[in-house]
């Protein structure tokens, strides 16, 4: 991972392809139509734009998606490479005990689905999935859906207002949210909670992305 955000990595992207092409701030605004201090916030690092605005400035100077939020070093040409769908990075999910689930956008990775919107990623904070092989600071890629099979490792909300990643393995009138790793406990839910919103599925993990 680089040693700068992605809030700063974009900033820098869109200086230089600002520079390059010989667009001020206000310009660009007014071409786009975006609000000058929410720009202000992309172009100073200090806030990260959300992908529909991300592929409008992609399309705007005529590179990729990728060249705006990824460290690189000389932007490809879009006719050169099929352009990948973008899933947002929405925050740090626990893999240990439960704690509340922030959805504050750090950033966006590829993936090779075309329905983008049904799909995200949690960052991991913890060990108790590491012999699934899911390890603290890996970006899981999660299908947003509200119901599970028995064994699948599952995003879920669980005492109204906190999440965690899980093995779900539903026994009667009891779900259990299994870790792997021994020296942590199951956490137990009623079906019930379930059924009454107190607790939910957020979604399924379908892929882990591993940190060096």
């Amino acid at each position: 991972m680089s040693a700068i955000g992605n809030k700063e990595i974009f900033s820098r992207n869109l200086r230089s392809l600002m520079e390059r092409n010989g667009k001020d701030r206000k310009q660009i605004c007014d071409d786009l139509n975006f609000k000058y201090t929410t720009f202000a916030d992309w172009y100073n690092g200090k806030k990260y734009p959300r992908i529909d605005k991300i592929e409008m400035l992609a399309n705007y100077f005529g590179v990729l998606k990728s060249d705006l939020i990824e460290d690189k070093t000389e932007p490809s040409n879009v006719t050169d490479f099929d352009e990948h769908y973008m899933a947002p990075i929405v925050g740090t999910i626990p893999a240990g005990y439960p704690a509340l689930a922030f959805e504050d956008i750090e950033g966006y990775a590829s993936i090779p689905y075309k329905d983008a919107e049904n799909y995200f990623f949690l960052r991991v904070s913890g060990e108790s999935m590491i012999n699934a092989g899911i390890q603290s600071g890996d970006l899981v890629l999660i299908r947003k859906q509200s119901s599970a099979e028995y064994g699948q490792i599952v995003a879920a909300r669980v005492n109204g207002d906190e999440a965690t990643l899980k093995k779900y393995k539903p026994q009667g009138d009891t779900v259990l949210l299994l870790p792997e790793n021994p020296d942590f406990e199951p956490i137990l839910v009623r079906a019930k909670d379930f059924d009454d919103g107190y607790a939910s599925i957020i979604g399924v993990a379908i892929e882990v992305r591993h940190t060096l």
